[in-house]
């Protein structure tokens, strides 16, 4: 069973793809389908072996795929059979006497086939019997019957074996070929016969080689195969068919050639051979979606599959028709109308035939047939696919789109001046469907002229624009192409239309026709315009007799008709419609093909024909056009047509109403619309968004203040900070106004809507509000630009008149106020957004929902999040209040971080003046939203989302490029309100921003280019200064003629030279030496410069885009991709605060002194964090490397050389640096860390060589201490010695009396003081210390003894440090005492005046109020107040000197040498010379003997507790008496162990216990203070991270204790307070997790215990073994403690008569676990842990780990300098700054305390005095002297509410310590007093 194809089944290129998307289709489309399945198994039917091809494993049925039973017939001579047979296989078919049909089953493309082989059947029987072929029929399901033949070789049997399969299932024949250059043509001349049969097939056939080993034939005949099965339904041959033909033979006999097979059909399948149209146009649809690879209707294709980064947005002149689709998208969305000129591949399996044989014949071949006879072709260019329709390709892209990819096809193709689809036949419902919602965001633009001769402009939406409908059809075919005569009538130029002789049209088409397609002619206004008015033109593609509906609906809105005509005759059906239009009252022209007449009129101004034929192109156009005009002034205003009056007059499908989700969509927007009816447009914002008006405004305006002390009332005041807090309260009550305000109802809706639509209404919605402001706002901005423009030309005149008149002053009022006006009337959906954004705003800041909003308003950043998912722009910089709402934009970005995860982005920003072009190139490159219509710049900033697929991330290091568009610098829209300061702050942002920014430059004036430049510069140079490295591209737009290399080379010169230019002059305001681009940022002119042609490839409005320009903006992609990709971008997170930091610093005055990379200080605290662990690690590990080597040293080792330490730390230390390559390179900011990466691996290096030198040096001072007691310890040694035999001695003469204990004890007793006062006869005991008197003594040498002790017992000098200030000590000098003197009576009275009102003066009088510092004593000065310098001087004398006697202390030898008072001396001398050296110097004051006195006693007070301990511990150790005691008890035991008869061993056994157990207790107490201050860091929270962390617990401790003396000593004496608090808080840890403690401590008690077991199990395996006695059993044993404990002494006993090794080690063995028990018991609470005993104690090993680093505190607030190195480069820092009046600071000539912050003082224009009483502006702090010029003091505004809480509470204290107070100038402001301690301690957490 078979059908007649309508042409040759060529070669599918994808068949695999094809079969399966077909089916799904049809069963999708409800076609009904027999279930195929494979053949039935019965007697005479038996399988073979399969042989699988197509690269299958195993036959399977798959449902899924249309499964086939075929049956061969034909001559066996026509196959090869063999293994690489893929249909038949190398088992030949024998046929007997009975026949026996052979199944075999394979799969060829995709199909599962049963091949029934009955090919040799007529060799031995002509006639099958009907009895066979009906039980075939019967019990297989067969789809179709082939008959093979050879080519050139037809015999009888096989032309009887055709007509039988013709007459009985119809006609298919496949030939096979032996040679591939064989032709078809060559063997019908060979053989008429064969011919005959080609032609009575219809020339349906279908060849492949005889072998059948070619893949691609075989898919071909699967495609063939598959064909015929849908022309026939679906259905397979069936028994009742098959009776039919023999119950009817006659007729099958009787009929011959096709008619006879159409017959035989008819009656088998009750239908007709052919499909129906729509199945066919469905199957034809279906075919190329498959080769184009599109999913097809019920998958629909979306925006997003081809807006995001691919490798394929990259667009190619040639492409593979599965990227078809990608490539001609890419192409339109860079609107490059080239896109129209994609080629597809050639995708053929190349042949691999043998060569052919007749090579050698194309010399002799006949002339006539190689040039002229078409049918001479190879066969395998029979089985090739016609190239695709280019507009089959477009319309199936159409199609298969969403609604939303449909509107931005549709769109670029308007924008590329393309005609566009109005009417769409659906191939798969046959339904007419009308796309209105694809041509909503289409707006043209025209010009008329009127009456007066004056040029008319409009702007309007298509689909509200009423022009004029000219129709053009034609019927039947016609050798005239009807679209290039549409082309002609409009734009010669430009293929609007597409036609047959455009590139990439093709013989054949399947889905244009029916498709009408419309485009507009928009006049320019010029003589040269073609048409008067805007008119429509619509084009009905395809014969209109067979689209009378398509017809129908353009001649019903058509004012004149155009149809082309063949020659006619009168009976054709297409006269019948002639008829009807001929009738009509619509003007019709008839073009004629056939004729060459000229246009002639045949019914008066309504019809006209003209010929066509061999007339000149010209002269018809110019007819036709005069034609078509004539009758558009004719027709009534009637019949003007209108896109929106479609829908509603004719029933067809329109696009908008069937789809629910925009229906749904477009009536909530016209919900919201219907509520600006009425209004004035200039008044709707103001009324139904306040929020973001004039309250908005007046906040930015007063927060810029707050932030610019220079501008507005904020200098004038005499109190700044109160100032600030009123400008703080005055923008807290516009927010809450902002929160009170009037919630409109049009927001409500607005806000209802996003919450309660799924994404895709959503995005409908979103849509059509935007669609529907622009059409209610487009009239009144249009007449309102209208009017600026013209009042704007008359301000132009005015000014070249050099008029300077009332008049000139009144016009540029006017000017101003519509200017107002315009901004008013601006609405669009960024304004609502705006408004939410401000309602969030608001409500966050009061903390309080809006009243009537029904969501809650934290909600409100997530529809702001999903909108920038879904593609839309998020304003990012408010263009009306030239302002970041940094609030909004923060929260949505945290949203969006919630939603998609902390993606990376590249942030590409964009620059340039306004109207350059900046939006359309965005958008053409990457798709994007960004307004670029007329009347709507860019204002502000924009940013939007493009996403980058995942084939890409393998090339590029981030998920999103962020696309950040800006407004135009010098902009002209705010009439002269934009000013150089916006312009630099817009470009200092945008550029900080970016990771790319691209310099957009217009035509090519220089000084249009100079202004830009200067500007871009000098943001560059900015973030240079910043340490904000991007990067940039200039982009030289509508450049004449670039292809001129020679002239690019000369515009590149040029704007070398003028960046260098550029950067001298910014360097200048920048305050840098820079002389050329280059050393601002990395730029190559060659590669970074590019140059685009004009966007419009002629003059609008009719112009297509340039080519060139979208070639450009291509390769502009291309370089970005390219620079992009070395680059790994930022995250979201990294990008929102980038946005804080650089506005931030934006609002102050002077932006690099003021930027603050919070980031980057983040990453920093990290680092620090990290580095903490890190030098944790090695401390920790040199302080166990420390226990090993002291063991050493008490166990005799005399030497510890530097190399051994190096070894010893070498693990740790490679651990350490593998943990900080880790970090470095694979920490998500490797980026921001690497610019540390050598300061720390330095820092890291240093550190442990200072570890190794201290520890060395320590180890060096203990073998030191060990020789000096050489002789000591010799002598002892000799006493132990001689105890021990006295011991013995007098035990054996005791041991055979029977004494009890008491008795015994008292004979020792008696016996050791004898022997005690015998040794130490001859040795004076080390006496104890008089520290006090020694003081007192050494002072009085130069001082009154009376008065040294009058002073000692005063409490002032343990204050010295502390005092509120030194009057008591300072003399001021003579020349100094009356410098105030010198201020005129004027000027002091005057100065008093204004102290009393309260009045802040200004720097301009020196003599006026100026900031100094003063710490007040007790008493006060007349007329004259101490600098505050001079006391800040002495304080650090104080500090200094305290530093060089702590030194002094340090090398003083007390524990070796023990005390002596000459160390009292050389500290004193110490103080004395250091305070006589500070008055040496220029000093305009000298100090007290009492200061010297008291200074003294203050360090010796120091000094009295190390002193003491340390001549406690050199005595213990020194002296033989208190020596000798503590060895009695080990002595004792020895006697009493000889009384009772212990043996050698058994004293041994005692001796080794005695010596362990205090040797292991230390050792325990030593590991356990390292391993409890590691758990301390672990769970003190305080303790946990770096030093920062640490002074956030402190600053906490200090708020909840509320301590003021802790305050003043935290504040002046910041160290000590650090070293207190860490005292404290491993107090509080020992206290409160004694647990913890006491198992660290029992933990490290058996480990050691286990190490002595350890040892004395291997020693003693070791002596055995080796045959020794107890000496060396001994003598191992100490060695093996070496490094674990100290073990020292001789053992007294006769080590040789130990023999029994094995008693020994079991016995002391038991006995040492008898004493780690008695020890484990002993230690029940952390209370027996006694931290006296450790060497280091565990808050020893804490404080050197956070307090080595710098201790340096702001001159001005004392705030510590954070950095964790002593002695670092660079300039020290903190976070925060405090109120300097905390340390005192007052103004100059009051009694008032400053209440400034450094941070705001900086920022102002006031001044302070310092040391030299000289005058200082806080601007230039640093030149103020050393101490000032290595702070960085940032004028951020940034302060911690936590130290005005501390001021407010502490005020009296304060007051009372500094003897000022807060009043007048220095009045604490109102709003300071509302913050609690919580608020205060909560702002730590939030800052720190």
């Amino acid at each position: 069973m078979s059908a007649p194809l309508s042409s040759r089944i060529k070669e599918s290129k994808d068949h695999n793809t094809t079969i399966n998307t077909m089916t799904a289709k049809n069963q999708a489309a409800g076609v009904h389908k027999v279930h195929v399945k494979p053949p039935k198994q019965r007697v005479e039917l038996y399988e073979c072996e399969s042989v699988i091809s197509d690269n299958s494993s195993q036959y399977s049925t798959d449902s899924s795929l249309p499964n086939f039973t075929v049956v061969l017939f034909g001559n066996s001579a026509a196959v090869q059979l063999g293994c690489d047979n893929i249909l038949l296989g190398g088992k030949k078919t024998c046929f007997e006497d009975t026949v026996m049909t052979v199944s075999i089953k394979r799969k060829i493309s995709d199909h599962h086939v049963s091949v029934i082989n009955m090919i040799g059947l007529y060799d031995t029987n002509l006639n099958p019997s009907h009895h066979v072929i009906s039980k075939l029929v019967n019990e297989n399901e067969i789809h179709a019957f082939i008959f093979v033949v050879r080519l050139g070789q037809l015999t009888d049997a096989d032309k009887m074996g055709i007509e039988w399969l013709q007459g009985m299932f119809g006609d298919k024949v496949l030939f096979t070929y032996e040679k591939e250059e064989e032709s078809i043509i060559d063997k019908l001349k060979k053989n008429p016969v064969l011919e005959k049969l080609i032609k009575k097939c219809g020339r349906k056939y279908h060849i492949c080689s005889k072998n059948m080993n070619k893949q691609s034939e075989m898919r071909g005949l699967m495609d063939w195969i598959r064909c015929l099965f849908i022309d026939n339904k679906e259905q397979c041959y069936t028994t009742e068919m098959y009776n039919k033909v023999l119950r009817n033979p006659q007729k099958s006999e009787n009929q011959t050639g096709p008619e006879a097979n159409k017959s035989t059909r008819l009656q088998l399948l009750a239908s007709s051979a052919q499909p129906k149209n729509g199945d066919r146009q469905r199957l034809c649809a279906e075919q190329l979606m498959d080769r184009l690879h599109l999913k097809g209707k019920h998958q629909k294709l979306k925006t997003n599959d081809f807006l995001q980064l691919t490798e394929n947005s990259q667009s190619h002149e040639i492409c593979p028709e599965e990227k078809f689709a990608q490539s001609f998208l890419q192409r339109l969305l860079i609107m490059d109308y080239r896109a129209r000129c994609i080629k597809s591949e050639e995708n053929n399996e190349p042949n691999h035939t043998q060569q052919t044989e007749n090579e050698s014949s194309e010399d002799v071949e006949d002339a006539f047939n190689a040039i002229f006879d078409e049918k001479t072709r190879p066969a395998e260019d029979l089985n090739k696919l016609e190239p695709i329709h280019l507009m089959d390709a477009q319309m199936a892209l159409f199609y298969c789109a969403d609604s939303f990819l449909k509107q931005l096809v549709v769109t670029k193709l308007s924008q590329c001046q393309f005609a566009l689809p109005l009417l769409v036949p659906n191939p798969f419902t046959q339904k007419i469907e009308f796309p209105l919602w694809t041509f909503r965001q289409i707006n043209k633009s025209w010009k008329t002229t009127d009456d007066k001769g004056q040029i008319l402009s409009k702007t309007q939406p298509v689909y509200k624009a009423e022009t004029p409908m000219v129709a053009f059809f034609r019927f039947d075919s016609v050798s005239s192409s009807k679209s290039q005569l549409l082309n002609s009538l409009i734009n010669e130029k430009h293929n609007t239309f597409f036609h047959r002789n455009c590139q990439g049209s093709s013989r054949s088409r399947v889905l244009m026709d029916g498709v009408v397609e419309i485009a507009w002619y928009c006049p320019s206004g010029e003589k040269t315009d073609k048409f008067p008015d805007c008119v429509a033109l619509c084009n009905l593609h395809g014969d209109a007799g067979e689209n009378e509906k398509q017809l129908n609906i353009l001649t019903q809105m058509a004012s004149v008709n155009v149809v082309i005509l063949p020659q006619l005759n009168r009976s054709d059906n297409s006269m019948t419609k002639i008829q009807n239009l001929f009738t009509n009252s619509k003007l019709l022209i008839c073009l004629l093909t056939e004729s060459d007449s000229a246009l002639k009129e045949i019914r008066k101004g309504k019809k006209y024909k003209m010929g066509l034929k061999d007339r000149n192109q010209s002269d018809v156009i110019e007819e036709l056009r005069r034609a078509v005009n004539n009758g558009l002034s004719s027709s009534d205003s009637s019949s003007l047509f209108k896109l929106e009056d479609v829908a509603d007059k004719l029933h067809i499908t329109v696009d908008e109403k069937i789809d629910n989700d925009c229906r749904n969509g477009k009536d909530a927007a016209q919900k919201m619309i219907s509520l600006l009816k009425n209004k004035n447009l200039t008044e709707i914002k103001e009324s139904f968004l306040p929020c973001q008006g004039k309250l908005w405004h007046q906040w930015c305006q007063t927060n810029k203040e707050l932030h610019r002390p220079t501008l507005g009332e904020l200098q004038k005041s005499d109190n700044i900070e109160k100032t600030k807090s009123c400008k703080k309260s005055e923008m807290m009550k516009i927010r809450e106004q902002q929160q009170t305000s009037v919630l409109s109802e049009f927001i409500q809706i607005f806000i209802q809507e996003l919450n309660s639509k799924e994404q895709n209404e959503m995005t409908y919605f979103l849509k059509w509000i935007g669609i529907l402001l622009d059409d209610f706002t487009t009239e009144t901005l249009s007449a309102l630009h209208h009017e600026y423009d013209k009042k704007w030309s008359a301000v132009l005149d005015l000014k070249k008149k050099s008029d300077k008149s009332q008049q000139m002053r009144g016009e540029q009022e006017e000017l101003e106020r519509i200017s107002e006006k315009l901004q008013a009337a601006t609405f669009g959906l960024e304004h609502i957004l705006r408004e939410i954004g401000q309602i969030y705003e608001s409500c966050s800041s009061v903390k309080k929902n809006k009243k009537n909003l029904k969501a809650d308003f934290s909600s409100l950043p997530s529809l702001g999040a999903e909108m920038m998912m879904s593609g839309f722009p998020l304003e990012l910089m408010d263009g009306d209040a030239a302002h970041v709402p940094l609030i909004w934009v923060t929260a949505v970005l945290d949203e969006l971080i919630k939603k998609l995860g902390d993606k990376r982005v590249f942030v590409l920003s964009v620059l340039g003046i306004q109207s350059s072009g900046k939006s359309t190139m965005l958008n053409a490159m990457f798709g994007l939203q960004f307004a670029v219509s007329a009347g709507r710049c860019t204002r502000g900033a924009f940013m939007q989302l493009v996403r980058v697929s995942d084939e890409m991330k393998d090339q590029l290091k981030f998920d999103y490029i962020l696309v950040v568009d800006t407004e135009g610098l010098r902009a002209l829209e705010l009439a002269g309100r934009s000013t150089r300061n916006h312009d630099n702050e817009m470009a200092t942002f945008v550029v900080g921003l970016g990771n790319m920014t691209l310099i957009n430059i217009f035509g090519e004036n220089t000084a249009e280019m100079q202004d830009i430049l200067q500007i871009v510069v000098q943001a560059f140079m900015r973030m240079k200064k910043i340490k904000l490295n991007p990067s940039c591209m200039f982009v030289h737009q509508n450049v004449s003629d670039i292809s001129a290399g020679e002239k690019n080379m000369e515009g590149r010169r040029r704007l070398q030279e003028k960046l260098d230019e550029m950067t001298k002059l910014a360097a200048k305001e920048e305050d840098c030496n820079t002389q050329i681009f280059s050393e601002v940022i990395a730029f190559d002119v060659q590669n970074d410069v590019k140059y685009f042609s004009q966007l419009w490839e002629g003059s609008p409005p009719m112009a297509p885009p340039n080519p060139n320009y979208s070639s450009n903006i291509q390769e502009l992609k291309s370089n970005i991709i390219s620079k992009a990709s070395r680059s790994s971008g930022i995250t979201l997170s990294q990008f929102k605060t980038r946005i804080n930091d650089l506005w931030s610093a934006l609002l102050n005055e002077n932006f690099v002194f003021s930027f603050k990379n919070t980031l980057e200080i983040a990453v920093y605290r990290r680092l620090e964090t990290k580095y903490s662990d890190w030098t944790w690690s090695l401390r920790s590990a040199m302080l166990s490397i420390e226990e090993k080597f002291y063991n050493r040293i008490a166990n005799g080792n005399s030497e510890v050389q530097k190399k051994g330490l190096l070894a010893e730390m070498k693990t740790t230390k490679e651990e350490v640096e593998k943990s900080m390559k880790s970090y470095f390179d694979e920490d998500r900011d490797k980026d921001i860390l690497c610019q540390w990466r050598g300061k720390f691996e330095t820092r890291i290096q240093d550190l442990h060589d200072d570890l190794v030198k201290g520890t060395k040096r320590k180890l060096d001072e203990a073998i030191e201490q060990k020789k000096a007691k050489q002789k000591l310890d010799q002598k002892l040694t000799e006493y132990e010695n001689m105890l021990f035999t006295r011991s013995k001695k007098l035990a054996l003469s005791l041991k055979h009396r029977e004494t009890d204990e008491h008795v015994l004890k008292e004979e020792f007793d008696t016996m050791w003081s004898k022997w005690v006062t015998e040794m130490t006869k001859d040795i004076p005991p080390i006496k104890d210390i008089h520290y006090w008197e020694d003081v007192t003594q050494i002072l009085s040498e130069n001082n009154e003894l009376t008065h040294v002790n009058e002073r000692l017992n005063l409490p002032d000098f343990k204050q010295i440090l502390i005092k509120g200030g030194y009057d008591d000590y300072i003399v001021l000098k003579k020349h100094q005492e009356h410098s105030d003197d010198t201020v005129s009576s004027e000027e002091a009275e005057e100065s008093s005046e204004k102290s009393q009102i309260g009045i802040f003066e200004w720097l301009v009088n020196p003599a006026k109020n100026v900031f100094t510092s003063f710490f007040p004593g007790n008493r006060k000065l007349k007329n004259q107040t101490l600098n505050a310098e001079y006391h800040d001087s002495v304080r650090q004398l104080i500090k200094k000197i305290i530093k060089e006697t702590e030194n002094i202390m340090k090398k003083s030898p007390v524990k070796r040498q023990g005390y002596n008072d000459s160390y009292i001396q050389e500290i004193t001398d110490c103080v004395k010379k250091s305070v006589k050296q500070h008055q040496s110097e220029k000093r305009n004051y000298t100090l007290k003997k009492e200061f010297i006195i008291d200074l003294c006693l203050y360090v010796c007070d120091i000094a009295s507790e190390k002193f003491t301990e340390c001549h406690k511990e050199f005595k213990e150790a020194n002296d033989l008496g208190i020596y000798l005691e503590k060895q009695k008890t080990q002595y004792y035991n020895v006697f009493k162990n000889y009384c009772r008869g212990a043996t050698t061993t058994a004293i041994l056994i005692d001796f080794i216990c005695r010596k362990l157990e205090p040797s292991i207790l230390q050792e325990v107490y030593n590991k356990t203070a390292i391993d409890v201050a590691a758990q301390m860091r672990s769970d003190i929270r305080s303790l946990c991270e770096n030093r920062s962390n640490l002074e956030k617990h402190i600053l906490k401790s200090l708020a909840e204790k509320e301590d003021f003396q802790q305050y003043i000593q935290y504040i002046h004496q910041p160290k000590e307070h650090f070293i207190q608090f860490i005292k404290n808080e491993v107090d509080k840890y020992f206290t409160q997790q004694n647990k913890i403690v006491l198992n660290v401590f029992k933990g490290n008690l058996q480990q050691k215990g286990q190490i002595v077991s350890n040892a004395v199990h291997a020693v003693t395996v070791e002596a055995k073994n080796n045959g020794g006695d107890g000496n060396m059993w001994f003598t191992s044993f100490t060695k093996t403690l070496t490094d674990e404990l100290k073990f020292t002494g001789e053992s007294c006993v006769d080590l040789r008569e130990i023999e029994d090794l094995d008693f020994l080690g079991k016995h002391l063995c038991e006995r040492l676990n008898e004493m780690m028990l008695k020890l484990q018991k002993k230690f029940t609470s952390s209370g027996d842990f006694q931290l006296e005993n450790c060497r280091m104690k565990p808050h020893e090993i804490l404080i050197d780990h956070f307090c080595q680093c710098c201790w340096v505190q702001c001159p001005f607030c004392k705030a510590i300098c954070t950095n964790t190195m002593e002695d670092h480069t660079g300039d020290h820092t903190v976070p925060f700054h405090r109120n300097i009046g905390l340390n005192g600071w007052y103004y100059r000539r009051t009694t008032n305390l400053a209440i400034n912050f450094c941070t705001t003082a900086v920022s102002s224009d006031r001044s302070f005095y310092n040391s030299s009483d000289d005058k200082f502006p806080w601007k230039e702090y640093r030149k103020a002297g050393p101490k000032y010029e290595n702070w960085s003091i940032t004028p951020d505004n940034s302060e911690l509410p936590y130290w005005k809480w501390v001021v407010c509470r502490f005020q009296k204290d304060l007051e009372k310590h500094y003897s000022k107070t807060f009043q007048g100038h220095g009045e604490i402001p109102d709003e300071w007093r509302k913050h609690t301690k919580e608020d205060a301690i909560k702002s730590l957490d939030k800052y720190i």
